[in-house]
C-alpha cells in the first residue's frame, strides 16, 4: 500500500460534497447528497464516488504535511524543523522528506572539524525512521511521530 498525499481525507471529501450541494441549493439547483459525492469524485478525476472512496479509504494515513513543524533526532542530535518537501516513493510505503532545521546540526563527530547542516533530506519508513543508518546501526533520522498533531 502506498501513501496518497494529494487527496483529502474521506471526511473532507464528504464535507466538500455537502458544501457543493448547499451552494447549488442556494442557486435553486437541488441535488441529492449521492449526486454531490459523484460530482466531487469527478472533480478529482475518478469515474465515480466508489472508486474515489476506495482509493482514499485504502491509503495509509500520513501524519505529516509540508509546512508542519516536526522534531526528532538527526545523527543522534535533537532537532526541530519545518517540513519543506514530502513525496511518496514507489510501492514500498516510504516517504522522501525534506527538512529545514531550526538550528544547524553538526554532522561531524571530530573535535577539530565541523560541518553544520541546516537542510536534511531522507527516505523514511511509516514509523518515521530513515532507511539509512550510521555505522553503529542507528537510523540517520528519527522523527517523533507520536508528538505530531
Amino acid at each position: 500500500m502506498t501513501f496518497t498525499l494529494s487527496l483529502p481525507s474521506l471526511d473532507a471529501l464528504k464535507a466538500q460534497a455537502k458544501r457543493l450541494r448547499n451552494a447549488l441549493a442556494e442557486e435553486g439547483d437541488f441535488i441529492k447528497h449521492g449526486e454531490a459525492l459523484e460530482l466531487v469524485a469527478r472533480q478529482f478525476g475518478y469515474r465515480d464516488w466508489n472508486t474515489l472512496h476506495a482509493t482514499v479509504g485504502n491509503r495509509l494515513p500520513v501524519p505529516m504535511a509540508v509546512g508542519q513543524t516536526v522534531s526528532g533526532a538527526y545523527l543522534g542530535q535533537a532537532f526541530s524543523a519545518e517540513i519543506v518537501s514530502l513525496q511518496s516513493i514507489g510501492d514500498n510505503d516510504y516517504l522522501r522528506i525534506g527538512l529545514h532545521l531550526d538550528a544547524p546540526v553538526d554532522v561531524v563527530k571530530f573535535d577539530s572539524f565541523s560541518a553544520l547542516r541546516r537542510r536534511v533530506q531522507a527516505t523514511i519508513r511509516p514509523d518515521g525512521t530513515s532507511v539509512t543508518h550510521t555505522s553503529d546501526g542507528q537510523p540517520h533520522l528519527q522523527l517523533r511521530l507520536n508528538e505530531m498533531a
